[in-house]
């Protein structure tokens, strides 16, 4: 049986101090997160924040040619809109759910508000976008330099670590668009990891059945980008009933 929904399963939302979230809790709303949906294009004016909670959202950059690769992926430890509080309310990136499921949406206007209160949020939005930087600029080295393989490794296990099951909904087709890669590459590199016990692969279905397979085999991009999300947080402070903290 499924959780029921609640704001506290987005580390950002789960960490704010209760007067904090009491004032943005009427405001934030439920909202399904589809597999495919566009929550923001590139130059287009951004209106809504997202804090997924059982969603995972990817930002890419789009060429000109129509090719596109992931910068960095935000699940339940982040937010999806941080130009809305970086000073910009557009980005020429663009944001797109990667893994159907659910999470919070908040007006701009509330968000930048609660922001500028130079509170807790604050503080606690410039720690996660410098570890999303971190992110973008661990997977730009990543893609640049390390193997398919190994860069599939550590997309999967970055998925992993955003939810709560071992099988990711993804097909090949979609795992070559968020690398930037040729989809042969990636039937090759499936097919490697699943010769050696580590993935199970069907069509529109990934299952991990060896975690500890694909840490060995993974690059040191997804260590880099854990221990940073980790150190950022470390001392975070969760309100009761939060199911799991950043790990």
């Amino acid at each position: 049986m499924s959780l029921p929904h609640s704001p506290n399963q987005n580390h950002l939302l789960a960490a704010l101090p209760t007067a904090e979230f009491e004032r943005l809790a009427p405001h934030l709303e439920l909202v399904p997160m589809l597999l495919g949906e566009i929550l923001y294009e590139p130059g287009g004016q951004m209106r809504l924040a997202y804090f997924p909670t059982t969603a995972i959202a990817s930002l890419h950059y789009v060429m000109e040619s129509g090719a596109s690769a992931e910068s960095a992926g935000v699940g339940n430890e982040g937010v999806v809109g941080v130009s809305l509080f970086m000073g910009g309310d557009t980005t020429p990136s663009s944001a797109v759910v990667q893994t159907a499921g659910h999470g919070y949406r908040l007006e701009s206007s509330l968000l930048k508000q609660e922001f500028n209160r130079a509170g807790f949020m604050r503080r606690l939005l410039l720690r996660y976008t410098q570890a999303l930087m971190t992110q973008m600029f661990q997977t730009a080295a990543c893609n640049r330099h390390h193997s398919i393989e190994q860069q599939l490794c550590r997309w999967l296990l970055l998925t992993l670590d955003r939810l709560s099951s071992n099988e990711l909904i993804m097909t090949q087709e979609l795992v070559a668009s968020m690398l930037g890669v040729r989809r042969e590459g990636v039937t090759e590199a499936a097919g490697e990891l699943q010769h050696a016990g580590c993935i199970r692969y069907r069509r529109g279905h990934i299952t991990v059945l060896e975690r500890s397979g694909l840490e060995t085999r993974a690059c040191e991009c997804y260590a880099v980008v854990r221990k940073e999300l980790s150190r950022l947080l470390s001392d975070v402070q969760y309100r009761q009933g939060i199911a799991t903290a950043v790990r």
